[in-house]
């Protein structure tokens, strides 16, 4: 199957990573596209966390996180890791090294916490969902700002089984 391609006019993902997965083709969720956050690991690529300086200075992922592997293995196909604030630290959405993604809902306004990249992406019809994180908001904030529905999981596990 060809590579699928974003054109993204949100900035909302990274451009110093190549991060992709093909889901396979008879899974529950074939057909559909997610990004995650630039904290999940994908084996063979520098996780960067928003920061340069961290990307430099550590080595490729031995393996998949086991949420992204597991959207995966469900059929769902990755297509690119979205920026984040520097460290997952901020609560605006900004980034001073990859730049701000675009709130598609509110051009002129920020996207909001430090999933933005991932929130922009979904609420801008680039991917059809994203992974984000959220111990303060992360998810919750850029998705009441742009427009989206954002869960924080408050079990251990998402179980897969369900869908």
């Amino acid at each position: 199957m060809p590579r699928i391609k974003i054109n993204d006019t949100l900035n909302a993902f990274c451009k110093d990573s190549d991060a992709y997965l093909e889901g396979i083709a008879d899974g529950p969720l074939s057909g559909l596209t997610f990004a995650a956050k630039d904290i999940f690991d994908v084996a063979d690529h520098v996780t960067g966390g928003g920061n340069p300086d961290w990307k430099a200075t550590h080595e490729p992922a031995e393996r998949t996180a086991w949420c992204v592997e597991s959207l995966v293995q469900a059929g769902a196909t990755m297509v690119g890791k979205t920026i984040t604030d520097e460290l997952t630290r901020g609560i605006f959405g900004e980034n001073a090294h990859y730049g701000t993604p675009v709130n598609p809902r509110a051009p002129d306004r920020v996207p909001g916490g430090s999933s933005s990249g991932s929130v922009s992406a979904v609420a801008g019809g680039l991917v059809d969902f994203a992974l984000g994180s959220d111990t303060g908001g992360s998810v919750r904030v850029p998705s009441s700002f742009c427009g989206v529905y954002g869960l924080r999981p408050v079990a251990i596990r998402v179980h897969l089984t369900s869908l």
